[in-house]
């Protein structure tokens, strides 16, 4: 839960804008975005897929760090 308070003096835009970057630092609207649509969890076939994918990657990666 975020709350700011408008300041006595405090102009209404100057306002909206520390509300945003409060917002920001809370890290919400990511949250929100990621929550928006229902993902499946990945079945065992792709799960192994990406494992041999990314130990694909860290080798290629290990030969190339030799050169």
């Amino acid at each position: 839960m975020i709350q700011v308070w408008k300041n006595s003096k405090e102009s209404f835009e100057r306002f909206l804008s520390r509300f945003d970057q409060s917002v920001q630092r809370a890290r919400i609207v990511r949250v929100l975005r990621k929550r928006r649509y229902r993902t499946k969890k990945p079945n065992q076939r792709l799960v192994r897929e990406a494992a041999l994918k990314r130990e694909e990657y860290r080798s290629e990666r290990k030969r190339r760090s030799f050169y």
